[in-house]
């Protein structure tokens, strides 16, 4: 036997002296058990996020959010609602322990230890089993993170006042005044007016109703902000009684006088 027939010499014997090219290996032979990342399964998670992106923008374009009327500062009876995502979390806020004095409790502390705990739940348990009973840390967490998601959500639904909260976020026409007028600069004088009917005259929902919604004379005017009516209390004008018929002629106009 001669030197060298049937042998081929390398820098080093662990590196194969004929390369193959890069191809991914064919896993046919394990049917259901894996496959290769590049470009096999990631190709299947890119057509799975498009299907369920074009879903979305076709969501979006048939039906419009639900928009409310334009924010108001002033208005403090308005009571605001998160989106449904938030409503555990909206709902916790509400406990004894969790809002008041312990609002970091509530809206730190809790949700942290919470979302903490999902996270390190994989090295919690790190055990090769897949199947959930099997790995009872990880799916005990899982289960308990779930339950109170949805039971704090549902309370959080359930307790909502929605017809109020229809009325309070209703948008309303916007009444053409003419802010130039002395009645407009009269009644923008007047806190214990704005404090029921907003600045702009269109009433606070829940508080106060807008001012033009009846067709109540001048005179009746007077005598209502003189005398009262329901819950709103007579004398609280503090202008003269000038500008106090100046105020009512103008009410009395829905904000144009002539």
């Amino acid at each position: 036997m001669h030197r060298g027939k049937g042998m081929k010499f390398v820098g080093d014997s662990r590196v194969p002296a004929e390369r193959k090219p890069n191809i991914p290996k064919d896993y046919s032979e394990y049917p259901g058990k894996t496959e290769a990342f590049w470009p096999n399964f990631l190709l299947k998670e890119w057509m799975v996020g498009a299907v369920f992106l074009v879903g979305y923008l076709i969501l979006t374009v048939a039906h419009y959010a639900p928009l409310e009327r334009v924010a108001d500062p002033t208005d403090a009876g308005y009571i605001p609602l998160p989106d449904w995502y938030f409503l555990f979390l909206y709902q916790l806020l509400k406990y004894e322990f969790a809002a008041g004095d312990y609002t970091v409790i509530g809206a730190v502390v809790i949700p942290g230890i919470a979302f903490g705990a999902l996270l390190l739940a994989t090295w919690l348990d790190r055990g090769p089993e897949r199947r959930p009973i099997k790995r009872p840390i990880a799916s005990s967490l899982m289960l308990l993170a779930v339950a109170s998601i949805f039971w704090l959500t549902w309370e959080s639904v359930s307790q909502h006042d929605w017809e109020a909260a229809a009325q309070q976020g209703a948008i309303v026409e916007e009444i053409d005044i003419n802010t130039e007028h002395i009645g407009y600069e009269i009644w923008l004088t007047q806190g214990s007016c704005i404090g029921c009917h907003g600045d702009n005259m269109a009433g606070i929902p829940g508080v106060g109703p807008a001012v033009f919604e009846s067709d109540y004379t001048k005179e009746e005017i007077i005598e209502l902000v003189n005398q009262g009516i329901g819950e709103m209390p007579g004398g609280l004008f503090t202008g003269t009684e000038e500008e106090l018929e100046i105020l009512a002629d103008f009410i009395a106009a829905d904000g144009n006088p002539e």
